[in-house]
C-alpha cells in the first residue's frame, strides 16, 4: 500500500460525520464503526486514518499524510506547513473575542490585558499582525469559565450562536478573528499528486452537485430567448424539438436555492411540465 493515497479523516466532533459523508458521496469508502481508526479502500488505492481534528494538519504538515480534512481555524492554530487547497461548506463557526458584559471592550484595550483561549497559534499570530501586545493564556476547554474564575480579563473562542458566552455573562465584541469552515489541506510545495487531484475533482463534484439542481421544461420556441435568460445552465442549456410543432425541450443546470422561483418565473412565460432533479455527481 505504499503508493496508496494517505488521508485524515476526524475522527469525533461536529465535522466527523459530514466528512465522511462528503467522501461517500464522492465515491471513497468509510467505517461503518466510530471506532475503527484505519480504513482502506482498495478500489481507489486510498487510505484514512480518523485522528483528531486538532491534530490532522500537524500530521499532513509533516509529510505522513498527503492530504486530511479539518478546520481552517485549527489548520492556522497548528501553525503547519500545510495549504488549504479546497473549502467544503460545512462545519461553519466564527472565532470571536469576548469580555464582561458591560465592559464595553474594543480591540485596542486588549493590550497588556489576559486573553484565554483554546487557540493560541491563531490568538498569537492575529494579535502580532496588529501589534497588540497582551498576554494569551492556552485552555483546553472552557474558555467561558476564565473570565469569572479570574484567570483572564478577555477570551477568544469559536461562536456559533454565542448563546453559551451570554449565558456565562459575557459579550461579544470586535470584528470576528476568522470565518471558519471545514477544508481539504495538503502538504505546502508537495509535488503534485494525480490522486490528490482526482480527489479534489470528486469533491468539486460532489459541492456541485449539492448546489445546483438539473431543471427540464418545455416551452414554445418564440419564448425560448426568455427562458434561456431564467436558466442560462453553465455553458448554455440544451435546447430540444418537441414532437409538437412550434415547442422545444430544455434542460439545464440552476442553483438549488433558487429553483423554486425560477420555476415560478418559467411558468409565467407560459413554460410546462418544468421538472426539478437531484445531481447524485458531475464533473464541470
Amino acid at each position: 500500500m505504499k503508493d496508496y493515497l494517505r488521508i485524515a479523516v476526524p475522527n469525533k466532533g461536529q465535522l466527523s460525520e459530514p466528512a465522511s459523508a462528503m467522501l461517500r458521496e464522492a465515491g471513497y469508502r468509510q467505517r461503518k464503526d466510530s471506532r475503527d481508526l484505519v480504513l482502506v479502500d482498495p478500489d481507489n488505492e486510498t487510505e484514512f486514518f480518523f485522528l483528531r481534528p486538532k491534530d490532522i494538519a500537524v500530521y499532513v504538515g509533516e509529510g505522513i499524510l498527503q492530504a486530511g480534512i479539518t478546520g481552517r481555524d485549527m489548520t492556522l492554530d497548528s501553525q503547519a506547513p500545510v495549504d488549504e487547497v479546497l473549502p467544503l461548506g460545512f462545519g461553519g463557526s466564527t472565532f470571536r473575542f469576548a469580555a464582561r458584559d458591560g465592559a464595553s471592550m474594543k480591540l485596542e484595550d486588549l493590550r497588556g490585558k489576559r486573553i484565554a483561549t483554546s487557540f493560541d497559534g491563531l490568538l498569537r499570530s492575529y494579535l502580532a499582525d496588529r501589534g497588540i501586545d497582551a498576554r494569551v493564556i492556552h485552555l483546553d476547554g472552557a474558555v467561558e469559565s476564565s473570565i469569572q474564575l479570574g484567570v483572564a480579563d478577555a477570551v477568544a473562542d469559536v461562536v456559533s450562536t454565542g448563546t453559551t458566552l451570554r449565558q456565562a455573562g459575557l459579550e461579544i465584541f470586535g470584528d470576528p478573528i476568522l470565518q471558519s469552515e471545514a477544508v481539504l489541506i495538503r502538504q505546502r510545495d508537495a509535488d503534485d499528486d494525480p490522486k490528490i487531484e482526482q480527489l479534489l475533482r470528486r469533491l468539486r463534484g460532489v459541492l456541485v452537485a449539492r448546489d445546483y439542481v438539473m431543471m427540464d421544461y418545455d416551452v414554445h420556441a418564440e419564448r425560448l430567448d426568455d427562458a434561456v435568460a431564467l436558466t442560462p445552465g453553465m455553458e448554455g442549456p440544451t435546447v430540444s424539438p418537441l414532437h409538437r410543432e412550434g415547442w422545444v425541450a430544455v434542460r439545464a443546470m440552476v442553483p438549488r436555492r433558487d429553483a423554486q422561483r425560477i420555476m415560478d418565473d418559467l411558468w409565467g412565460i407560459g413554460a410546462r411540465a418544468i421538472l426539478v432533479t437531484d445531481i447524485y455527481a458531475c464533473r464541470l
